[in-house]
């Protein structure tokens, strides 16, 4: 069968903020005999959906815990519903999505309002005005709306019915600004999509950061041999620096027998691992020294890019960067949400490669090609990711654990950061 893939999509409400992820994977299109139209389709259906259930039940049960902890948007086939998979979350992390094959299914309905009954949130994909649908509108929570294919009647006319029950009403495919501002003004309740996850609200910081000291301090600390003497001294410049490096430095998790009380020692006792993650929450947070909520998303999507980039490089030997670049690169990949100036203008200020830089402005050579790989995996994008694995030489089947692993890799660094950033 096609290589399985399994990735977060942003769910956001119509301020930005992300209420939920939706659970994506690949082989949506075997399920239903697509690949073999010689054969009986229905013969293939039965047979291919039993093996993606397969495929999927057996990722889950590895990796639910991964996902825990926000709310889960996951497509159910009959066959994962019939093996009870949604048992596998608490129904506080999980919102069960159907789509056309199950509510035609009585055995299959059967279980969807078991699962409501247990208290599991129920999302009907592509809703349709078609009698099947509009019967079950009592057991649903969310509705999910094709912006890119629907017609402007029927969103308007659903939209409407759907607000008028108080039902959540979800754009999706919301890939352009266009479908973005129109979903907007027929009032949904959330949106979905490459233009809603790319979406901010303003930018941390104006351009005149770039000459800030904790800017330059940024940059002194992501050189692959950082310099110490250079960190303690544009540090010892900047009392805020000065004043927060200190206290950190004589938290529990870093505190001596004797107190730290110069920078010299700080440096020393925290080391340049951790001083990094640290400089680069000070750099993204407020002028209190605290993480809008607006820009926590991109600092996490920052670390999991970074981890992801590096992790990835592992696996192929035709991306002739270093590992630390690789990090870099998905580090930085989210400045031009971070800093209000033009990317090509933040990255001059960086010590980073020409490839790394090219990379990023305009996904060129190499090293253009890893951060692609983690864009398209990011959208959903199969064929592209397909594709970019044959050019890099990366095994397909690798993707998904690796994914999982450093998006949980990179919350643990956001607690480490946020409890680093907090004492």
């Amino acid at each position: 069968m096609a290589n399985k893939y399994i990735v977060r999509r942003p769910i956001k409400d119509t301020a930005s903020r992300v209420i939920g992820y939706e659970i994506l994977y690949h082989g949506e299109n075997a399920l239903y005999g697509k690949e073999e139209p010689e054969k009986s389709a229905k013969v293939n259906a039965k047979v291919n959906e039993f093996a993606v259930a397969d495929t999927i039940y057996g990722f889950l049960t590895q990796n639910s815990e991964r996902v825990r902890g926000s709310l889960n948007f996951m497509t159910f086939t009959t066959t994962l519903l019939m093996k009870k998979v949604p048992h596998l979350f608490d129904k506080e992390d999980l919102v069960i999505q159907i789509d056309d094959s199950v509510i035609i299914h009585p055995l299959a309905m059967h279980f969807v309002q078991m699962f409501k009954k247990e208290g599991y949130r129920i999302a009907v994909n592509d809703f349709q005005f078609a009698p099947r649908y509009v019967a079950l509108i009592d057991q649903i929570d969310y509705i999910k709306l094709d912006f890119a294919r629907m017609s402007d009647t029927s969103l308007a006319n659903l939209i409407e019915i759907a607000n008028g029950m108080g039902k959540h009403c979800i754009a999706c495919n919301v890939d352009t600004e266009e479908l973005y501002q129109k979903a907007l003004a027929y009032g949904v309740s959330e949106l979905e999509g490459e233009a809603v996850a790319a979406k901010l609200a303003s930018k941390a910081h104006d351009s005149s950061y770039l000459q800030s000291s904790f800017f330059r301090l940024l940059i002194a600390v992501s050189k692959d041999e950082p310099n110490i003497e250079e960190i303690e001294q544009i540090i010892s410049m900047d009392a805020t620096l000065t004043y927060a490096l200190l206290r950190l430095a004589n938290t529990v998790q870093f505190a001596t027998r004797n107190r730290t009380t110069t920078v010299h020692q700080a440096v020393m006792n925290i080391g340049i691992t951790q001083l990094q993650r640290w400089i680069y929450l000070l750099c993204a947070s407020n002028e209190q020294g605290e993480v809008d909520e607006f820009f926590e998303e991109f600092l996490k999507l920052s670390f999991m890019r970074a981890n992801f980039c590096a992790a990835l490089l592992n696996h192929t030997n035709r991306v002739p960067i270093a590992k630390n670049d690789a990090y870099l690169m998905g580090m930085f990949s989210t400045l031009d949400y971070l800093i209000d100036a033009p990317i090509e203008v933040t990255l001059e200020q960086i010590a980073i490669s020409d490839d790394i830089k090219n990379a990023l402005l305009r996904r060129e050579g190499p090293a253009g090609a890893l951060y692609a790989l983690v864009q398209r995996y990011e959208d959903a994008d199969w064929e592209s990711v397909t594709r970019l694995c044959d050019a890099l030489g990366i095994a397909p089947n690798l993707l998904t654990s690796l994914y999982f692993e450093c998006m949980e890799q990179a919350d643990e660094i956001w607690k480490s950061v946020n409890q680093m950033g907090g004492n």
